[in-house]
């Protein structure tokens, strides 16, 4: 696979008509194949000639790198370094560029380097990537730590991904909760992963349990998922008539046919300051 160049020399790109479409995937619990979801959606993204890039949002321990056996020359920490003179231009020689044509913002190399990105740092990478690409989906951290919630706020859609488990659908069902109290519910779409594993719940009762109609359903195919992350190359380019890219290219057309794009305007309350505001209004209430 190309791996990372150098800073490059950049043409101008033309003047964008509008603003790219930002989607983030979160998932309540690690391990249950979010970032599997990213690397494949955007390399099915990718196959409709639009232009799309990755941000791994796992400032710790992202492993978009790693999923599509990139070795990265730069990350967000070289970003940061360089984010007073950061155009976005200069922005591309940042970039590692997959052989599908995926641009990818690595995470740090270290976990230490998380403290250095800030929601101010997000913003412009993310506002100026959005010059760049009609897409860019972002790989979030397990869970609702700030950046994710800054993250789903900013972002056009939000994929929440589930599975069968019990632990999943709770956590699952709680981020849920937690995105209505924030306003959040018209951008999300449930992902049900491994749909069809052998579980004492069915996932039409899973959509039920998490209050949602009309989820996306991943059929299970552990070996070719397992086998796409051990050697970094993302299954819906190397194995594309399997049930499960097909189940990824269909989810690509539901997101590329949906809403035309509208751009984001900043929440003026945080995220705190909601959740209390809703408990107040509640009497007081827990989530």
């Amino acid at each position: 696979m190309d791996n990372a160049n150098g800073l490059q020399t950049h043409e101008k790109k033309p003047a964008r008509n509008r603003r790219g479409e930002l989607i983030a995937v979160c998932s309540a619990k690690g391990g249950i194949g979010r970032t599997i979801l990213t690397v494949n959606l955007a390399g099915a993204l990718v196959k409709k000639n639009i232009s799309v890039a990755i941000l791994d949002g796992d400032f710790q321990f992202g492993d978009v790198g790693l999923a599509m056996d990139l070795k990265s020359s730069f990350t967000i920490k070289e970003v940061i370094e360089g984010i007073t003179t950061l155009d976005e231009h200069s922005l591309s020689g940042y970039m590692s560029r997959h052989e599908s044509g995926v641009k990818v913002m690595a995470a740090p190399e270290r976990p230490e380097y998380a403290d250095l990105v800030t929601k101010e740092t997000v913003d412009k990478m993310l506002d100026l990537m959005l010059m760049n690409y009609d897409y860019v989906v972002i790989d979030t951290a397990v869970g609702l730590n700030d950046n994710t919630v800054h993250i789903a706020e900013k972002a056009d859609q939000v994929m929440v991904l589930a599975n069968l488990e019990m632990t999943a659908l709770k956590n699952t069902k709680l981020m849920l909760e937690t995105f209505d109290i924030l306003e959040l519910r018209n951008k999300v779409t449930l992902v049900i992963n491994r749909a069809n594993m052998e579980s004492v719940i069915q996932a039409v009762d899973a959509a039920k349990i998490l209050g949602y109609e009309d989820p996306v359903y991943i059929p299970n195919d552990f070996q070719t998922c397992s086998q796409s992350l051990n050697i970094g190359i993302p299954f819906v380019v190397n194995q594309a008539k399997t049930e499960v890219a097909k189940s990824i290219y269909k989810m690509a057309e539901r997101i590329t046919s949906r809403r035309e794009i509208t751009l984001f305007k900043e929440p003026k309350t945080s995220f705190l300051a909601k959740l209390i505001g809703r408990k107040r209004t509640k009497g007081g209430t827990d989530l």
